[in-house]
């Protein structure tokens, strides 16, 4: 799934719809790198921790920001090998692209084997979605796929027995999976709950997203499910009084809702504002991304509206200048 606005850890990017990208942020560990400014023709985006990926409109994608984990293959850039690419998401520190053929690629840190070249044998993928050391692949029988590291059982073979998935999102350690008959499956670390059997008990779950610890399931009534690590009162059970919800965006310890009537909730962790009340005055929201403690929305004119942890400038107001960002798909949101 293509998107118009990313978060990473401390930056954010924002794609126009000219097909040129803005950022924000301070440059720290070269996210900002200005590189940017001469891609063109670019028709999604994906941030890892701190790096970024642009997908162009030819199928090829190019690459930015820190190299220390081989993010960018910087002296041997395998990615620019690539080609008939459809979406790329990253993980912390690698990053996975899917070809139209329904194979993939992968490039980064391989230290926890996120990219181990199992990747390679699978075929007839239509998602993938990164966790921190790992990634899960959807393929279009409904059947799951998952490498990387398992110190936290990310890739027990539980997750072979899932069967008719259609949607899945990736916690640091752990994943969900959300099945056609609205059911949930969730593996890997639940060293905070993140597997918690309470999701067992949801029905008419249609999308899932995960933050670091925690998870927040979308009913198709427009209401949410909530469970995993609560120490920052990610699931505290004011969720239980939204309605009306037609996405939800994770960041680490916070959640943000958005409903039809294009305001948003947020809930959760609130120590650096990302739950600031300056969110309820914002209107017209149409999609959200969430970085490590902040987020941003993106408007239905076009515009940006950020908040949360701004230590390194992570809206420093140069993003209000920013217009004719990229509007999403109207299905969007819920696939």
């Amino acid at each position: 799934m293509n998107k118009s606005i990313s978060c990473g850890r401390f930056h954010s990017v924002a794609l126009r719809d000219t097909g040129t990208i803005e950022w924000w942020a301070t440059n720290i560990l070269n996210e900002c790198d200005c590189v940017y400014k001469t891609f063109t023709n670019i028709i999604s985006i994906s941030c890892g921790l701190y790096h970024s990926v642009a997908l162009k409109d030819n199928g090829t994608i190019e690459c930015w920001g820190d190299n220390d984990y081989n993010e960018l293959n910087q002296y041997d850039p395998v990615y620019k090998l690539f080609t008939n690419i459809i979406s790329v998401v990253c993980g912390a520190f690698h990053s996975v692209a899917l070809k139209s053929d329904g194979t993939l690629e992968c490039w980064g840190e391989n230290e926890e084997n996120q990219c181990d070249p199992v990747y390679k044998t699978f075929t007839n993928i239509i998602s993938v979605s990164c966790g921190s050391l790992h990634s899960v692949a959807l393929r279009e029988d409904g059947t799951l796929e998952c490498w990387g590291s398992n110190d936290w059982y990310q890739c027990d073979s539980v997750y072979k027995s899932f069967t008719c998935v259609i949607d899945v999102a990736c916690g640091l350690y752990h994943s969900v999976a959300v099945q056609s008959d609205g059911t949930v499956q969730c593996w890997g670390s639940n060293a905070l709950n993140q597997c918690d059997s309470v999701y067992k008990t949801f029905t008419n779950v249609i999308h899932v997203a995960c933050g670091g610890h925690h998870s927040v399931a979308l009913k198709d009534d427009g209401t949410l499910e909530c469970w995993g690590d609560n120490g920052d009162n990610q699931c505290d059970p004011v969720y239980k009084t939204f309605t009306g919800v037609i996405g939800v965006f994770c960041g680490h310890s916070h959640s943000v809702a958005l409903r039809s009537d294009g305001t948003i909730k947020c809930w959760g962790d609130n120590k650096y504002n990302q739950c600031d009340n300056v969110y309820k005055s914002f209107t017209g929201i149409i999609d959200v991304a969430c970085g490590l403690n902040h987020s941003v929305a993106l408007t239905s004119d076009g515009t940006l509206e950020c908040w949360g942890y701004s230590g390194y400038s992570q809206f420093n107001q140069v993003y209000k200048s920013f217009t004719n960002i990229k509007l999403p798909q109207k299905d969007y949101i819920l696939k």
